[in-house]
């Protein structure tokens, strides 16, 4: 089956999501306590305060992003001046893409697919995202377009509604399973995870492709074959 659209997850999949999190609530809790836990536990644990919340009524990101934040630092009895919200957006704006994505991407626009990205964000931070990725999308689509977050319907719908292709020729590319996979299947969309720590996966969900990188993307179209140590060491 032929993939025409390739459908993007942002933060996670092309930008270093996880790790920028990381980095900026390790800084605030070094400020609060001697010996922190790891980076990679306190995001956990502000990222599943931060998917409670997108479930509610809609709220625009950075409201988002300061109430999970300071549910976050309340748990861990920390008080915060109140900046803090508008400096993880600033943050958030910073943040980089892995070191295969722009290549990777560029590859796939080369090989004839257009590139498309559906995110829970807002513009005013995706349109920094943009500029670190250095790539002329066909559409972006984010949270505040259609007043709703993933995984529920409203930004799939909402971007569906502007590709002009087949659902069966589109694929959509992420690494969250409970943000985008089931709601992306639920829209009939065939599915690549991307896994970059090789983990095991996390939901029931299958995906059609599984993917430690993105360079496998742009060899869908049967377009562009390179040989495994050229994908790896992009110039």
């Amino acid at each position: 089956m032929e993939t025409k659209v390739a459908t993007f997850d942002c933060y996670g999949t092309l930008i270093d999501w996880e790790g920028g999190a990381a980095s900026f609530l390790y800084e605030i809790a070094r400020r609060h306590e001697p010996d922190p836990p790891p980076g990679r536990e306190l995001r956990e644990r502000w990222e599943e305060l931060q998917f409670e919340r997108l479930q509610g009524e809609y709220l625009p990101y950075r409201d988002i992003l300061a109430s999970s934040l300071d549910a976050w630092a309340s748990q861990r009895n920390y008080v915060l001046t109140g900046a803090e919200g508008e400096q993880l957006v600033r943050s958030m704006q910073s943040w980089q893409p892995f070191p295969d994505t722009v290549p990777a991407l560029r590859a796939a626009k080369e090989a004839g697919l257009r590139l498309w990205i559906i995110s829970n964000t807002d513009r005013a931070i995706i349109e920094h995202s943009l500029r670190h990725l250095e790539l002329d999308f066909d559409g972006v689509t984010v949270a505040e377009d259609c007043r709703g977050y993933k995984p529920g319907d409203a930004p799939f719908n909402h971007a569906l509604s502007r590709i002009d292709a087949d659902r069966s020729e589109i694929l959509h590319v992420a690494f969250g399973f409970k943000y985008d996979l089931a709601a992306a299947q639920r829209h009939g969309l065939r599915t690549a995870w991307v896994n970059r720590r090789r983990e095991p996966r996390p939901g029931p969900q299958e995906p059609d492709h599984e993917w430690d990188d993105l360079w496998p993307l742009a060899e869908l179209t049967g377009r562009w074959p390179l040989p495994e140590p050229a994908r790896r060491s992009p110039p």
